[in-house]
Order: structure tokens, then sequence, then C-alpha cells
């Protein structure tokens, strides 16, 4: 109840205040109808800094019946701005009409800064009234120290302007670029271009790897199979340069197929050789160190008649 009467105190003395201007807003009504209209406003608290939000709450009380019309809010431009918009309550009154508006707003200066709200029309039938707001006030603090009049505060900076442009620097940098594009381009060329590949003759290649695989020691070493699979992969090496129907993915019958008919290949004992070199690889058949060393030199036998056959003599060619 305290709270309640000191509330209707202050509204009491605000609308004693709006009585001294009532010979000022009647100058401005002439012409409206006499619509008894009782209003006040109040401001909580009356002291904010800035910038801090604080209520302005004005109550306008009219007979039964009528409009009560409040204006937005201070205007966007003053130094106290409205936060939120406006927001009426309706009060229970016996025989007449009365709204409260509350304005949420912040004061944006210092020292005592007048409230600006407008005008609330009250509108009863077809007369109107309009009542002006006005001596609504607050007092808003500095938040500087108290010895900021000492404080001298810094020149302004001068206007920014953009040197010279460095046009050497760019060209400089596409220079480099340039160089760049250009070296891996080079780099490309060089690395795509197509070596030079030295001719091999393929009997001396033959007969290298045979003594390659002979130094090897692999029939003293118990390797019989090995050395057999390894001296006829030599010869099957041999007669893939020399013919080119006869690729090392044939198989042994493929591979007699494909040579019956060329004369320097001596083809029953390529057969002889391919078949029990077979029967050694893929049927694990037993065979001596001295087979083995047998189908070895055939092996380099049948190479050296090839060579033999296929190259005429030096009196012949001349």
């Amino acid at each position: 109840m305290t709270a309640v009467w000191r509330e209707s105190a202050a509204f009491l003395v605000a609308a004693t205040l709006l009585g001294a201007q009532s010979a000022h807003a009647q100058q401005r009504n002439r012409g409206n109808a006499d619509i008894p209209v009782r209003a006040g406003s109040v401001v909580q608290p009356e002291t904010v800094r800035v910038g801090d939000p604080f209520i302005v709450r004005v109550r306008v009380a009219a007979p039964a019946g009528s409009e009560i019309i409040f204006p937005d809010g201070p205007d966007s431009t003053a130094t106290v701005q409205a936060l939120d918009p406006v927001h009426v309550d309706s009060l229970n009154a016996s025989g007449g009409t009365e709204r409260t508006a509350t304005y949420r707003v912040a004061a944006w200066d210092v020292d005592s800064q007048t409230i600006r709200l407008g005008d609330v029309i009250v509108r009863n039938g077809k007369s109107e009234r309009r009542v002006a707001l006005t001596g609504i006030t607050v007092f808003v603090q500095s938040v500087l120290p108290a010895d900021s009049a000492k404080r001298v505060p810094k020149p302004a900076r001068a206007i920014y302007e953009f040197g010279q442009p460095l046009w050497w620097l760019w060209a400089l940098i596409a220079a480099g670029v340039v160089a760049l594009l250009l070296g891996i381009w080079w780099w490309r060329r060089r690395r795509n271009r197509p070596k030079l590949v030295t001719p091999i003759d393929p009997y001396k290649y033959a007969e290298t790897e045979f003594a390659r695989i002979e130094a090897l020691g692999l029939v003293e070493a118990g390797e019989r199979g090995r050395f057999v699979a390894l001296m006829v992969e030599v010869l099957r090496d041999y007669l893939a340069y020399r013919y080119a129907a006869a690729p090392l993915s044939l198989t042994s019958s493929e591979l007699l197929e494909v040579l019956h008919g060329q004369r320097p290949v001596p083809h029953e004992r390529l057969r002889r050789a391919l078949e029990e070199a077979d029967l050694v690889k893929f049927a694990r058949r037993p065979l001596s160190a001295d087979r083995a060393r047998d189908l070895g030199r055939e092996a380099r036998a049948i190479v050296g008649h090839e060579h033999a056959v296929s190259r005429p003599a030096p009196e012949a060619a001349a």
C-alpha cells in the first residue's frame, strides 16, 4: 500500500505541475471540445548516466468512454531516444477511463535533459483534445573522471593518403612468374624427350646372361631346377628378340608352332629342351646335376646354332 500511495502522490504532484500550463494548453486546444482530462508523469530513476535505460510513465484520466492515444515516443534525433515501443496499460477507474503509458528510453548527453514525447490525444464522441506532455526532465550524470578537464585529447589524425603505385614491384613479380612458367615448360619438354636407345645385339646379350647364370653356381648349391629355368628363359629372350612373332607370353607349344618354318631354328632340339624344362618347372621332375648342365649347354647351343645359321659367312656376304 505504501508503494501505491507513493506512486499516486507522485502522479498528483505531476498533475499539479501540469495544471500551471493549462492556460497554454487551452490556447492550443482552442476550437476543441472541453473534455476534462487529468495527466501526470513520473521518471524512474530521476538521475541516470549516459546510455543507461530508464522509465518514463505517463498516466491520463478522462471521462468514461473516452479514447486515449499516447505518442509513440521521443524523436529519434533527440538526445533522449526510445529503446522499446511504448507499452500502454488500462487501469480500473470508477466513472472514468485511465491509461498509463510506459516508455523505456536512454539519454545520450549529460546535465538536465528534456524528454519530448509529444501530445496525448483524447477523443470522446466527436470531441477531441490534445494534452501537451511538457516539463518532463531527467538529470544525466557524466561518466568521466573528476580530473577529465586536465586531460588534453589527442590531435586528429591526418587523412590517409595512398602512395605511388609500385609498378616496378609488379613488373618484377610478373617477370618471375613468366620465368617460372618457362622453366616448367622446358623441364617437362626435356623430361618427355625420347631417349636414344642403343641397339642390343641379342646374341651378345644371351651369351652374357648364360655366363652370368653359370657363374652363380646354382647346380653346385642344389638349385638344379632353377638353373635350368633361368637358362631356358635366356633362350626364350633371345628368340623373342630375333622373331617378333615369338613374345615371352607364348607357351612352349605356341612358340614351337610360331617358329615352325624358320630355317635357322633347330625345331627338334628346341622342342626337346622346352618339354623337359617344362617338366622340371611345372611337374617338379627330379633332375641330376649332370642332366641340368646338359640342358643348360643345350639351350646355349641352340642360340649359337640359330645365330650361326641366320648370319651369312663373311665370304658369302662379300
